[in-house]
């Protein structure tokens, strides 16, 4: 006979179970019968785990948000923090577009079964301490604009504010463009989030040329980690 599962393996192998179905069905999909059926599992055990598809949902929010962080993470840190939050901006795109469910679900957009994640706003401290997982990934940007303030490129400021002026931005780019509105492929990344990074840089205190070398060497940079210049990188 084999080992029975463990709790914790059983809860884990669900909400990656959700995330799987999430991306190859969209958010009818996930479902208690359907989740448990593709872990093997009785529907009981979903609401063992979690009470209920509310707290799945949430637990599926808050892998979405570790994997982005965890994204976010690999772009490490340079002498130039506009470049930083260019080279930021250009991943976390990069990691919504490869799953736009999870996404969507992450950040409140989908509503699977009308269960909405829970949401908190991290420009507060109370909010903050209560969205640890959303924390952790919103904070690369907070970091790169407290830098950038530091560096005397941005002026003062509430970093946390700050940084989420620049997220508003990134994300209205990120939603649009996986509705289709900046065309196909990767077009839209020169055509609009560039020149949107660049207006948002200067708006924060830099200037036009420093917002526009900075998004140069974030281009440089990203070549270099990928080592594909892509449609986005046209010159």
């Amino acid at each position: 006979m084999s080992p029975r599962p463990r709790a914790n393996d059983v809860k884990t192998r669900l909400v990656e179970a959700a995330i799987r179905l999430l991306d190859e069905n969209g958010p009818e999909a996930l479902q208690a019968r359907k989740l448990a059926a593709e872990v093997g599992v009785s529907t009981m055990a979903v609401y063992t785990h979690f009470g209920g598809m509310a707290a799945l949902v949430d637990e599926v929010a808050r892998a979405g948000f570790l994997r982005l962080s965890a994204a976010l993470a690999e772009v490490g840190e340079t002498d130039d923090p506009v470049a930083d939050i260019f080279s930021l901006a250009r991943t976390y795109r990069q990691a919504v577009a490869e799953q736009p469910q999870l996404f969507a679900v992450t950040f409140g957009q989908s509503a699977p079964g009308g269960k909405r994640a829970t949401l908190s706003d991290l420009t507060t401290a109370e909010g903050r301490e209560a969205a640890q997982e959303g924390l952790e990934a919103f904070a690369h940007i907070v970091r790169a604009t407290e830098r950038a303030i530091a560096a005397g490129r941005f002026r003062p400021a509430d970093e946390y504010q700050a940084a989420a002026q620049l997220w508003s931005a990134l994300h209205g780019f990120v939603t649009l463009e996986a509705s289709g509105h900046f065309g196909p492929g990767e077009q839209g990344i020169d055509h609009i989030l560039i020149p949107l990074g660049i207006t948002m840089a200067v708006g924060l205190g830099d200037t036009v040329d420093r917002a526009g070398r900075s998004a140069e060497a974030a281009r440089a940079a990203w070549r270099a980690r990928t080592g594909n210049a892509g449609q986005g990188d046209n010159e």
